[in-house]
């Protein structure tokens, strides 16, 4: 490191920074988008680029982007794995079909986008996006046979429960990397994420759903619902072709909330309660996140797997299985971190903050608002929320730690902006529902940005109170 050279020249390092950043955005920009290279590696090249104009020697880079790296994959990379884990008991045990199947069976017709809503923000809570995307479908095209009602009317709402949780509420990567990138309290965000995506998935889900399957009218495409009519609904299903009954509704929802009870009881535990006495300590403790997700894990173990039939093997192999697939995203996470550290190095987060006290822009819409343009450029919520987060980690300081939460579920809020050809996200709901480009984005691509716009209003809101 030689920030002593910074320092020293703060005129001529400044005149550098800022090409410095765009530079190295531009160029994970350009690899992504256009030459598809997979974002662990553009976000490493960018790294580099930037700290070679800002003037850091290649070895203090280097070290900048293995320092952020680390720390990142240490601070969130066993929160996914868990998180990992916990989702793939949960769909393997039929628990995620029990939920939906369980308030789909006692919605009418009139409330069930409400219904879909309420599904898709449950599997959203422990899943990430794509998994959910997933285990989702099947039911959304089957639902939308069944009531005679448009894919969009039903589909619309599921997608913003769980665009809007994997956006806003930890522990999905985003919005954890955030929180550790700014020193954010885990427990308060989780609490008031909650408070935002509620309001936010009712207006981009049931009320936007209303317009928008007027706009595009699209039945259910047979090829989809011919399986999704295959899926066995009764108590017991076949997985692996041994018998296999599912776990109760009460049962899975405990499992299912249980770490997220954990973790907002230590919230509330560091409010309203004096430090060190013993049961703030034991609250503290047990929703500490890496300690309320084994916990979830170690009980679905019984409540998913046992209680659903599986022996031993099925719980071992189910848990192995969780890891390869977030391989992909657990790097581009350290990733990201990488890159944030580098831009922190180069002093361009201290020269955002100072350009943000010159100025008349609330930091909660400028948060949201660098995340919308990285968004909107790379496809990459995740990628979004890393980058906005390390550019604003200098201002984090001077908030307090509710003002700290709400930077970031701002930036969460930014990184789901309009969705478009740039997005893997874009093109699975685009195929399977059977949309044309224009009419994914009339639907898919105009929820996500209600989802965004509302957030940030929401978002501004709480800040009034907070």
């Amino acid at each position: 490191m030689h920030p002593i050279v910074l320092a020293a020249a703060p005129a001529a390092s400044s005149g550098r920074l800022v090409p410095a950043a765009l530079a190295g955005i531009a160029l994970i920009v350009v690899l992504i988008t256009y030459f598809k290279v997979h974002p662990f590696l553009s976000l490493t090249l960018g790294s580099l680029l930037v700290g070679i104009i800002a003037g850091l020697p290649v070895a203090d880079t280097v070290d900048a982007f293995v320092k952020g790296f680390g720390d990142t994959a240490a601070g969130v990379g066993a929160l996914i794995a868990f998180g990992a884990m916990f989702g793939k008991l949960l769909a393997d045990s039929g628990g995620a079909d029990q939920i939906v199947d369980t308030i789909i069976g006692r919605t009418g017709r009139r409330f069930l986008p409400w219904a879909m809503a309420l599904v898709g923000a449950l599997i959203g809570l422990p899943m990430f996006f794509e998994i959910g995307l997933v285990l989702l479908v099947p039911v959304i095209l089957l639902v939308a046979r069944r009531a005679q009602m448009s894919i969009i009317a039903v589909g619309i709402p599921a997608l913003a429960g769980l665009s809007a949780m994997h956006g806003l509420v930890p522990p999905h990567p985003g919005p954890l990397v955030a929180i550790d990138n700014l020193k954010a309290d885990l427990g308060l965000t989780l609490a008031l994420g909650i408070v935002v995506a509620l309001p936010t998935i009712a207006l981009s889900g049931p009320v936007f759903a209303r317009f928008a399957s007027r706009w595009v009218d699209v039945p259910a495409p047979e090829l989809y619902v011919t399986g999704a009519d295959e899926r066995d609904t009764e108590d017991h299903a076949a997985v692996d072709g041994k018998p296999r009954r599912r776990p109760s509704f009460p049962v899975t929802l405990f499992t299912v909330l249980l770490p997220v009870v954990l973790m907002l009881g230590k919230a509330v535990a560091d409010i309203t309660l004096d430090e060190g006495g013993q049961v703030r300590t034991v609250l503290d403790n047990l929703g500490t996140p890496l300690v309320a997700l084994i916990i979830a894990v170690v009980v679905a173990m019984f409540t998913f797997g046992l209680g659903s039939g599986m022996d031993r093997e099925g719980i071992a192999s189910s848990l192995a299985r969780s890891l390869p697939p977030i391989a992909g995203p657990l790097l581009i996470v350290a990733a990201g971190g990488g890159f944030k550290q580098t831009l922190v190095d180069t002093g361009i987060g201290d020269l955002v903050a100072d350009w943000v006290k010159d100025s008349d822009l609330s930091v909660l819409f400028l948060a949201w608002l660098v995340a919308v343009l990285i968004r909107l450029a790379t496809g990459s919520a995740t990628v979004a929320t890393v980058t906005a987060a390390g550019i604003l980690a200098p201002l984090a300081t001077t908030l307090d730690s509710g003002q700290t939460s709400l930077l970031v579920l701002a930036i969460g809020a930014g990184s789901l902006f309009f969705s478009h050809v740039n997005d893997a996200g874009f093109w699975l709901v685009k195929e399977y529902f059977g949309l044309s480009v224009g009419q994914n984005i009339r639907t898919w691509s105009l929820m996500e940005t209600v989802i965004s716009v509302s957030g940030l209003v929401f978002v501004l809101l709480l800040n009034l109170v907070v």
